[in-house]
């Protein structure tokens, strides 16, 4: 793995940023920012992946997208970002974190790898939201 640096997003990283999310409105994005809950990984001074997250139940931890230039997966970056992330959240004072992913991604089987634990799942059966269940992962960082 090149050397991999990891840090808060900025404005000027909005091209990049879109390139990989196709959800996140563009509101949403300068509120990533101005929030500091949303990261960039480099890997060999390129940008390589994202990762943004909010708080579930306003309290806790909870990584709403990671993301890996496909180019570049499945090398170590994907468990770099999220590792960064945990401790973050770890020296903020969080011994918990969670994540989701659709039931048909494989990204449910990287999350178990790395000590995420199923909690459940819900699945949304309106017009215009539905998808295959959505797993809910947690993991406890201490």
């Amino acid at each position: 793995m090149s050397a991999v640096e990891i840090r808060c997003a900025t404005e000027a990283d909005k091209d990049f940023w879109f390139s990989l999310d196709r959800h996140l409105p563009v509101s949403g994005f300068a509120e990533k920012v101005r929030t500091r809950t949303g990261l960039v990984l480099f890997s060999g001074g390129e940008a390589a992946g994202i990762l943004r997250w909010h708080y579930f139940w306003d309290s806790i931890p909870f990584c709403t997208l990671l993301y890996i230039r496909p180019d570049l997966q499945r090398r170590g970056l994907g468990r770099a970002l999220m590792r960064f992330w945990e401790d973050e959240m770890l020296s903020h004072g969080h011994d918990l974190t969670m994540t989701s992913t659709q039931s048909d991604e494989d990204a449910q089987h990287f999350y178990r790898k790395l000590g995420y634990m199923d909690c459940g799942s819900f699945v949304l059966p309106f017009p215009g939201y539905s998808q295959p269940a959505e797993l809910i992962l947690a993991r406890m960082l201490r």
